[in-house]
């Protein structure tokens, strides 16, 4: 269980395999228990890095609120602490708005973004009402019962479930409930457009509330690529995790090769199995297909 004092807190964190760096974020409430299959499936080629935000999971309650930037500090000096200049950052759900707040706030560090069935602010009732009722569930003891909604919501099978429950449960509700308190009035919409790194947009093809933020990432970052994965609704990481992995291993490839420091800028085609579809704004996104046996 390795451990380390970083930015006034001690963090839990997990590093598999070895390459490029990618480093991965997870929504309130749960933790790192989420990237499971990424550990697995993704450290033969890159070095996989995830990690407990402060408050949640094994990571000790933050004394200070949990904000973006707090946490995007946390992970600079993580990377520092484990001797990593630069790393492709990955933030799935609400993680993805920590992923692009990193992007913007070290440039030179995280030198490009994983965004998986995320948004750069809430700004629609029904996802803003899903935040609400989760954070005042944190605020009245209510975790364990969100732990349980949360984990079933994101488990493919009872064992992912277990983890999932336990790690929730283990969190500090007060600093759980700023992370999602926090999400609810955080936007960078009006600063994607100096994001020039490139970014990977993943997305599942029934996860229709969320088609809206993938349709504005697309529109407002400069060098990004749009994938929806067919069958496949929010819960990317556990529910289509090989499919998500192939995509994010031939993305990486592509895009930076053998080294972080010199990405490509041309437009990224996930293998044969892909299907290009055209948006409504005339701009090509692109369907794969996700496999009946995962």
């Amino acid at each position: 269980m390795p451990m380390a004092f970083i930015n006034g807190v001690r963090l839990h964190y997990h590093v598999e395999g070895r390459g490029i760096p990618l480093i991965f974020i997870h929504p309130p409430l749960l933790n790192q228990e989420i990237f499971n299959y990424q550990k697995a499936q993704l450290a033969d080629a890159y070095k996989i890095i995830t990690f407990d935000i402060r408050g949640h999971g094994l990571s000790e309650a933050s004394p200070a609120p949990v904000t973006y930037p707090l946490v995007v500090e946390d992970m600079r000096q993580l990377l520092e602490h484990l001797d990593v200049r630069e790393a492709v950052v990955c933030g799935y759900s609400t993680g993805g708005g920590i992923a692009l707040e990193a992007m913007l706030a070290h440039p030179q560090t995280f030198t490009g973004g994983v965004l998986i069935s995320t948004m750069p602010e809430a700004s629609d009732w029904y996802l803003k009402s899903r935040i609400r009722v989760s954070s005042g569930l944190s605020r009245i003891r209510g975790k364990r019962l969100l732990g349980g909604l949360v984990g079933w919501g994101n488990a493919d099978m009872s064992l992912t479930f277990n983890n999932l429950y336990k790690g929730a449960v283990e969190g500090d509700s007060r600093n759980i409930r700023q992370y999602y308190d926090y999400s609810l009035t955080y936007s960078c919409t009006d600063q994607l457009s100096s994001i020039e790194q490139p970014v990977l947009l993943l997305y599942g093809e029934e996860d229709v509330s969320f088609h809206r933020y993938a349709r504005l990432l697309e529109a407002r970052l400069p060098n990004r690529d749009l994938i929806f994965i067919e069958k496949a609704s929010h819960q990317l990481p556990t529910k289509a995790p090989r499919t998500m992995n192939r995509i994010v291993e031939q993305w990486v490839s592509r895009r930076f090769g053998g080294a972080v420091r010199k990405p490509d800028r041309q437009p990224f085609r996930a293998a044969e199995e892909v299907v290009a579809v055209h948006g409504g704004d005339g701009n090509i996104a692109q369907r794969m297909e996700t496999p009946h046996q995962l």
